[in-house]
């Protein structure tokens, strides 16, 4: 665990479905599961108040059912409930490493999981408890990551962190062009006009109207969350520059 005092006292988690898949070619690698969940037990213990939100592209993207002849909103639907099955997987493994976790889902099912109530969910984590935010906004059309901005801004969080495959934000998939440059700091306007993939336009756009650092690093690297957290770890920041 970082043993440096956290340099943000609140902040949403954003990790993509895909990131759970690990070697597999769907579903849920628990043994990855675990890992990304010992860092979040580091972060909280470590003083910082957290929040998460976790895509289902590992299970269902609305685009993809779409793409194939599903009506959009349905198939929307189908990924907003695929986002809860992984926040209740992610709950599970916190849980059974003594983090206690609420799952607050914005489509009400009572029997598995709490509506999504902004009050609560802050009292949650002034408690101490992660919580987990699942099905997005509720509505199709929008994405898990503009779920996640908008409730970075619900939630008064100092930072979005966005748990990618590499360590930060480059001009091009690194994994495919061994030229792409990696950025250490970013603008948001540099993000839009260049239309980086780091997240999609509307999530930068809302943290930019509301000065929400996004802080890009990789997800797989033990230890990257918590080291991220005390300003030491290896990420891109995108915020507004002066």
């Amino acid at each position: 665990m970082a043993k440096d005092a956290p340099s943000y006292s609140r902040v949403l988690l954003k990790i993509s479905g895909e990131a759970l898949m690990g070697a597999q070619p769907f579903g849920i690698d628990i043994e990855i599961v675990e890992r990304i969940s010992a860092d979040v037990a580091d972060a909280v213990r470590g003083g910082t108040q957290m929040c998460l939100v976790i895509g289902g592209g590992n299970i269902f993207r609305g685009l993809a059912g779409a793409a194939k002849g599903i009506e959009r909103a349905t198939a929307d639907y189908m990924g907003m409930l695929a986002t809860v099955m992984n926040a209740l997987a992610v709950q599970a493994v916190l849980e059974r490493i003594g983090i206690p976790t609420r799952v607050q889902s914005a489509i009400p099912m009572d029997s598995v999981c709490e509506p999504y109530i902004r009050r609560r969910a802050i009292r949650h984590m002034e408690k101490g408890r992660v919580v987990i935010f699942a099905a997005g906004t509720g509505n199709p059309f929008f994405t898990t990551d503009t779920a996640a901005a908008l409730r970075a801004v619900e939630m008064n969080c100092e930072a979005m962190l966005k748990g990618t495959q590499v360590d930060g934000v480059y001009s091009a998939d690194p994994k495919l062009d061994a030229a792409a440059e990696r950025f250490e700091s970013l603008s948001y306007h540099d993000v839009l006009a260049r239309d980086l993939k780091v997240m999609d336009a509307s999530a930068v756009s809302l943290a930019r109207e509301n000065r929400i650092p996004i802080i890009v690093f990789s997800i797989h690297d033990r230890g990257a969350l918590p080291a991220v957290l005390s300003g030491k770890g290896r990420c891109t920041i995108i915020e507004e520059r002066l």
